[in-house]
């Protein structure tokens, strides 16, 4: 009998990591491939990105969680719907491994519905740090319900040990999504500025910019304006942006990044590029800048910098292209990105994610892991 292997994703970002991965299960004639797409996924305020998944795996289930609000009641009821959907959806498929990545608060529902109904977790990008937002509490908790962990570095692995892990459980594969960087055949640059309807400029940035969760409404607006402030100041550089997500706060930052780009011909914005416009835009920008994930794990894998602003990636590995700076000092970090030496040691860049063949070796432990009693954790003391 297949080992069924139930892979759920919530968003853009997260799909585009989990892409080869769930193209390895789906290959493999001893494993069944299911999909649930939820979460922003399903959003028309995000683009209904569930239709890129469709183009290349068929989904098993779109369950609907996002409600029209961006509080923190309108998360926590999220949170609740999602329980409430999830144990009905896994009644129905029975998989004998549920895989999650990352740290945003539907996948924590996902964590513990999949507990309650005595589901392995396979879990992705633990280890990891985001002391700026209430993720990184999300994300600790989910490794201790979780019982197989991919984590991307070294330094992860010790992370997850640390916190009373089995470390016969606890495979550092690197960032799986790097992959798919090499392995997709990219825009060029015609085909992209076709595909977005805008042309590049002299000097081009792409930018992604989201809340700190943990910072307050007044805040999150007082500093986006001030990166747009900036952001108005320069001179032959276009702009393209792709909204914030739907954490709590998300709602402010794009009506002010929709009210700029109205204003500004030199700008355009993007509910969502999708991963290959994504990833071919890269090709083609000076930097990403804002404080997404991808600036530190994907963007060093094309020798460009990424200026990453405040504090909500504090914590993770970054290679040496990441610039960090506040809201108020970004006008320092670009002289930096664009300094003869800088540049200069870009051509040498090599991402600290990157593990050749990482989806493989993940498709691989959930094909052949032993499964008897793996659900009996034990708290491995530190010796």
């Amino acid at each position: 009998m297949k080992r069924k292997i139930c892979v759920v994703t919530g968003t853009r970002a997260e799909y585009g990591l989990l892409a080869p991965l769930i193209k390895e299960i789906l290959c493999d004639k001893d494993l069944e491939l299911q999909i649930i797409a939820t979460g922003s996924h399903l959003s028309t305020e995000f683009g209904y990105t569930y239709t890129e998944i469709e183009q290349d795996f068929h989904i098993d289930k779109k369950i609907e969680i996002v409600l029209s609000s961006d509080t923190s009641v309108g998360v926590a009821k999220s949170m609740g719907l999602a329980q409430i959907s999830f144990c009905e959806a896994f009644d129905e498929l029975k998989p004998d491994i549920v895989v999650i990545m990352g740290d945003r608060y539907e996948i924590l529902a996902v964590a513990a519905t999949a507990m309650i109904c005595k589901i392995p977790i396979a879990h992705l990008s633990g280890g990891e740090l985001t002391i700026g937002v209430i993720d990184d509490a999300i994300r600790h908790a989910i490794t201790k319900m979780s019982h197989i962990h991919f984590v991307a570095t070294d330094e992860y692995k010790k992370r997850v040990i640390q916190m009373g892990e089995d470390e016969k459980f606890v495979f550092n594969v690197g960032e799986i999504g790097l992959d798919g960087v090499l392995k997709t055949k990219l825009l060029n640059k015609d085909e992209f500025e076709k595909s977005i309807k805008f042309k590049l400029n002299k000097k081009n940035i792409l930018f992604t910019y989201h809340p700190t969760t943990l910072d307050d409404n007044i805040t999150i607006r007082k500093n986006i304006c001030t990166i747009l402030e900036f952001l108005d100041t320069l001179k032959d550089t276009n702009i393209i942006f792709t909204s914030s997500n739907q954490d709590m706060g998300g709602s402010i930052i794009n009506a002010q990044i929709s009210n700029f780009v109205n204003s500004h011909n030199n700008s355009i914005l993007f509910k969502s590029l999708g991963r290959h416009r994504y990833l071919s835009a890269l090709q083609y920008v000076d930097a990403v800048v804002g404080n997404s994930s991808s600036g530190i794990v994907e963007t060093p894998m094309f020798k460009i910098g990424t200026i990453n602003i405040g504090n909500r990636q504090d914590g993770r590995v970054m290679s040496q292209s990441v610039i960090n700076c506040e809201p108020k000092g970004l006008k320092e970090a670009f002289k930096k990105l664009y300094s003869n030496n800088f540049q200069k040691m870009l051509k040498d860049m090599v991402s600290p994610y990157y593990c050749k063949n990482s989806a493989k070796k993940c498709k691989d432990v959930l094909k052949q892991i032993d499964l008897t009693n793996i659900l009996l954790k034990r708290f491995v003391d530190i010796k």
